[in-house]
């Protein structure tokens, strides 16, 4: 018995030929998921046979993420009715679905949403919903993008505008689609938004105002800065209170800040910046808070040859000058004291805000070297010190604390005539000595090596060597009142030039025969002669046997 009556099994046809009509070849449909198999997802999409879809067509997450009764957009790429075989695909239908998508975004002067995929001669490419688009190099910003730059855009998404577009006709095949073009700007979409921000910076820029900025570019008498669709000019004169050697030192590209506008042209809409402006001139108070003496904290902002300069509030520099960083009178480079960034204490020593000067002093905040020396030292003490520097008269010696001490020539030995001190030291040669004098407040001290020993004029000259007495001495030097002889034990003698027996020829070097007729211990002398004189061997030897 047939269950249906004649006016239902019309309607059954009636719909059966409509579901015909619409699957067709070369058409989008609706399906839903019926099954996931290894090289194929089955989809029902209301034909008399099921269609499948490759899996290739799927990510490893999508078919993990695939259930049964899941709806998706197929393109019906083939029908076999007599196979009973439907061939469907997920890409095609994205594709076409996408390409609709910019149409009617072209048409209607719509912006989409694009990935850059990778570059390319002259420009980027860009995955717009799986449909490559070009992006030309002159379109990617308001500035000119260079090559070497275009990197930093890889795998970005941006708002982009349509320029071109090129659809693909009648059915959409493989080769359509690829033939099909897309180019595509982001330069206008930020010209666009930054017209838009122009209005409204327009509505709310003049002068005295505190607007917010991020600065977009530095040279070196300036920073301009993008305050919403206009840029204003920051110049370095008016980046600080204090002196700035560049504008780097206090931004970088991208920092947002808040500047004043110091000035606004309407009609050129030129505008000027400040940012020193931000706070009051420091300089205007500065003999209100500092006065000479006052201790107080700072940073090392820079470092020259010259001295130091450190801020000590915002906006406000003083020097350290080189020759108030250490007491020694020949201080090394600053660089060998601070370092820039770090915090250290020191001294005012003069303020002029007429002249916008501060003046600090880091070796104020110890104590002399004198000072120290005169609580340290006394004399008759024993010191020990390297030559610092050799002079005519002497030999400066530098003790640990810094300070300088005299070793005046005269003072090197007690028996020897030194000519120069170089004689008998060298600079940077490590000395011991006596402190003979004591002057801190004067800054002077003088030292002896030879107190270092005895006097020996006091008891061994005037026993070892007697009026009478003849010896030899080694010839020292010539002179025209005489000659220098080094008598036995170190001890010089003078040859009156009187005495000298002129019928030897001598030179210097040459040992020679005399006799002591003149010793004065008081006045350090001892006179000789050459006349009379025997071998001078019996006086040593009965000098020895003594």
């Amino acid at each position: 018995m047939d269950m249906h009556s004649e006016e239902e099994t019309t309607d059954i046809e009636k719909l059966y030929e409509d579901t015909l009509h619409r699957i067709a070849s070369g058409r989008i449909a609706k399906g839903k998921i019926v099954s996931k198999r290894s090289d194929d997802v089955v989809v029902d999409v209301g034909y008399k046979s099921e269609g499948v879809v490759p899996v290739s067509e799927f990510t490893s997450e999508e078919l993990a993420g695939l259930s049964e009764g899941d709806e998706i957009e197929v393109f019906i790429e083939r029908i076999n009715d007599r196979e009973g075989v439907v061939t469907l695909s997920r890409d095609r239908a994205s594709k076409i679905r996408a390409w609709e998508s910019l149409s009617e975004a072209y048409n209607n002067n719509e912006l989409v949403e694009g990935t850059v995929a990778g570059k390319t001669k002259g420009g980027l490419f860009v995955d717009i919903a799986g449909i490559r688009a070009f992006l030309p190099a002159s379109q990617i910003d308001i500035k000119i993008v260079k090559d070497k730059e275009m990197d930093a855009y890889l795998g970005k998404s941006m708002q982009l505008k349509v320029l071109k577009l090129t659809t693909p006709k009648g059915q959409f095949s493989e080769n359509q689609i690829a033939g099909a073009s897309v180019v595509v700007s982001r330069r206008a979409v930020v010209e666009a938004e930054r017209m838009r921000m122009k209005e409204e910076t327009l509505k709310i820029i003049k002068e005295g105002e505190l607007l917010k900025g991020v600065v977009k570019n530095i040279t070196d008498y300036g920073v301009f800065v993008d305050l919403g669709g206009i840029d204003g000019l920051l110049h370095i004169s008016d980046i600080s209170w204090r002196r700035v050697n560049h504008p780097s030192e206090f931004f970088k590209i991208g920092d947002a800040e808040e500047f004043v506008v110091l000035k606004f042209d309407g009609e050129t809409e030129k505008v000027t910046l400040g940012y020193k402006q931000k706070i009051a001139d420091p300089w205007l108070t500065v003999d209100e808070k500092y006065e000479p003496g006052m201790k107080l904290k700072g940073k090392v902002m820079n470092i020259a040859d010259y001295g130091i300069f450190v801020e000590v509030e915002q906006g406000l520099e003083g020097l350290i000058h080189v020759s108030e960083i250490d007491w020694d009178p020949r201080p090394k480079h600053p660089s060998k004291y601070v370092s820039v960034g770090e915090a250290i204490e020191a001294m005012v020593i003069s303020v002029n805000r007429e002249e916008r000067r501060l003046s600090l002093s880091m070796k104020n905040l110890k104590p002399k070297p004198w000072q120290l020396v005169g609580e340290s030292y006394k004399v008759g003490q024993k010191i020990t010190g390297k030559v610092k520097t050799l002079t005519d008269f002497g030999a400066f010696v530098r003790l640990p604390e810094g300070v300088d001490g005299l070793i005046h020539i005269s003072d090197f030995s007690w028996t020897k005539h030194i000519k120069h001190p170089s004689e008998l030291l060298k600079k940077g040669q490590k000395v011991e000595a006596v402190i003979l004098s004591l002057e801190p407040d004067k800054e002077r001290m003088a030292l002896g090596i030879k107190q270092l020993a005895a006097d020996p004029w006091i008891e061994e000259i005037p026993a070892k060597f007697r009026l009478g007495d003849e010896s030899k001495g080694t010839i020292l030097k010539i002179t025209d009142f005489g000659i220098f002889v080094e008598l036995k034990g170190g001890v010089e003698g003078l040859v009156y030039s009187s005495e000298i027996d002129a019928s030897k020829e001598i030179k210097e070097g040459d040992e020679i025969p005399v006799r002591i007729i003149k010793l004065n211990p008081d006045e350090r002398k001892i006179g000789l002669s050459m006349k009379n004189v025997k071998s001078g061997e019996a006086t040593e030897q009965a000098t020895d046997e003594d």
